[in-house]
């Protein structure tokens, strides 16, 4: 194996045709927690799971043989340790020699949501499918289809998943997790393509009181209230989301200094002419900064987090430009 393709930064094996190891790169053995003589003239199934064991005899042999190549499969494999990694596997059918040879691409997805659950429910469908596939080969093409669609229902799942795992349930708006993701991506474009944009970070003014005297009910009342009234009134590109406790941000992007100052009070003033039965009537304190060119997320953070303090400090209610403050 030539040394690029054995250091590739994806994993790489080639299968003979009964599913025998034959070559396997150092990038998926060090993944996986393998020396090389433990796998390699193994079967392929001692990296396998009972389930994935199904997908891959009821899925990847009958395709691989009938379309000469897969694309992106999803499965697991199983590492050393017996802990289940999720990939993806490319392979393409090619005849070396006179031999029919498999080679296998595989991408780890570590950062998606485990399909252990979505498994374990379709698991004896897919056995069921696998028995009736080695009692009559002639139903493969069917039994092709059911699994793809199986395989879409997965997909459409984990989506599902991806979005409650980055929405708050109080409020309904994305959560932290989902803003820190969405901070470091307008980051990346400021840097690659000059993207400007701000931050500001918002406080209910006095909220400890309010949970004090009406009670926390009234307190999670407001809290869901003041998220869709504001998420009403922005822009489609900013991203709104609750930073934690009675803490809430903002992303504006192409927005800079006075500009995001401006917009900042806009929401100051909304907040605050806003009908609120429950109470005396709410407000909000505002720390505002620009990203530069020097700058950290944590330091656009900090930042926004000083102004928001010298908004609380000077009387609450209002929006303050961290740039404005005397360093």
């Amino acid at each position: 194996m030539e040394q690029r393709l054995n250091e590739a930064p994806c994993g790489f094996l080639s299968l003979d045709h009964n599913g025998v190891i034959i070559e396997i790169n150092t990038t998926l053995l060090t993944w996986l927690g393998y020396q090389r003589e433990a796998l390699l003239y193994n079967h392929f199934e001692k990296l396998l799971s009972t389930p994935n064991k199904v997908i891959f005899h009821s899925y990847f042999y009958p395709t691989i043989h009938l379309h000469r190549k897969i694309d992106e499969l999803f499965i697991h494999l199983k590492h050393r340790d017996g802990s289940a990694i999720p990939h993806l596997v490319n392979a393409h059918l090619l005849e070396v020699d006179g031999l029919e040879i498999t080679d296998c691409i595989f991408m780890p997805m570590t950062k998606r949501i485990s399909y252990e659950t979505e498994l374990r429910i379709t698991k004896k469908q897919l056995e069921a499918a696998y028995i009736e596939k080695e009692q009559a080969f002639t139903k493969l093409q069917l039994l092709h289809e059911e699994i793809e669609q199986k395989q879409m229902e997965l997909m459409q799942m984990n989506t599902e998943l991806l979005e409650l795992s980055n929405t708050d349930k109080l409020t309904g708006i994305p959560n932290r997790r989902f803003f820190e993701q969405q901070l470091q991506y307008v980051i990346e474009r400021f840097f690659l393509a000059g993207e400007p944009f701000s931050l500001c970070l918002l406080d209910i003014d006095f909220f400890k009181q309010i949970n004090d005297t009406y009670g926390h009910a009234v307190g999670d009342l407001v809290l869901k209230k003041l998220a869709a009234l504001i998420k009403d009134h922005i822009r489609p590109r900013d991203i709104f989301a609750r930073f934690g406790g009675e803490e809430f941000v903002l992303l504006l992007p192409n927005l800079q200094d006075y500009e995001a100052l401006k917009y900042a009070r806009f929401i100051n003033q909304l907040i605050a002419q806003a009908a609120w039965p429950e109470t005396d009537g709410i407000t909000i304190s505002v720390g505002v900064d620009t990203f530069k060119n020097h700058y950290t997320a944590d330091d656009l953070l900090e930042r926004a987090d000083r102004a928001l303090y010298a908004s609380k400090k000077n009387g609450r209610n209002q929006a303050t430009l961290a740039d404005s403050l005397v360093k």
